[in-house]
C-alpha cells in the first residue's frame, strides 16, 4: 500500500505540473491575444504621449538656450568694453611715451605737411614769375 500512495503523490504532482505548464502555456497565448488586439492602440497611446513629452523638452530647451544666448551677449558685451577700454589706455600711454622721445604726432605731420605744400606753391609761384629787366645804362 505504501507504493501506491508514492505513485498516487507521484500522479498528482505530475498533474498539477501539466496543469500548471498548460495554464502558463495559455497565459501566453492571452497576452498574445491582448497584444494583438489592444497593441495598435496601446502603440498610438505611447506615440501621442511622446509627442507631448517632446513638445514640453522644446519649451524647456527654447527657454533655456534664449537664457544661455543673453549670457552670451551680455558677457561678450562686457568683453568689448573691457577690450576698449584697455586699448584706449594702452594707445594714451604709447602716446604720451611716442611724445617723450620727441616723434611728432600724427596731427603736428599734418599741419607740417600742408604747411610745406603751402610754401612749395608760393616758391613755384615766384620763380614762374618774369623777372624785371634791370636798366642798362648806354655808353
Amino acid at each position: 500500500m505504501a507504493t501506491k500512495k508514492k505513485t498516487d503523490k507521484k500522479n498528482t504532482r505530475t498533474t498539477e505540473v501539466r496543469e500548471s505548464a498548460q495554464k502558463i502555456w495559455l497565459a501566453g497565448l492571452g497576452a498574445l491575444a491582448v497584444a494583438e488586439t489592444e497593441g495598435t492602440k496601446l502603440f498610438k497611446d505611447l506615440v501621442k504621449k511622446g509627442e507631448g513629452f517632446e513638445k514640453r523638452g522644446k519649451a524647456k530647451l527654447e527657454k533655456v538656450q534664449g537664457k544661455v544666448e543673453e549670457k552670451v551677449d551680455d558677457v561678450r558685451d562686457a568683453a568689448e568694453s573691457t577690450w576698449g577700454r584697455i586699448g584706449s589706455s594702452f594707445d594714451d600711454k604709447v602716446a604720451t611715451a611716442v611724445n617723450r622721445l620727441g616723434v611728432p604726432s600724427r596731427h603736428e605731420i599734418q599741419r607740417l605737411t600742408k604747411r610745406v605744400e603751402e610754401l612749395t606753391a608760393k616758391v613755384d609761384s615766384l620763380a614762374t614769375k618774369p623777372k624785371p629787366r634791370r636798366k642798362t645804362s648806354s655808353k
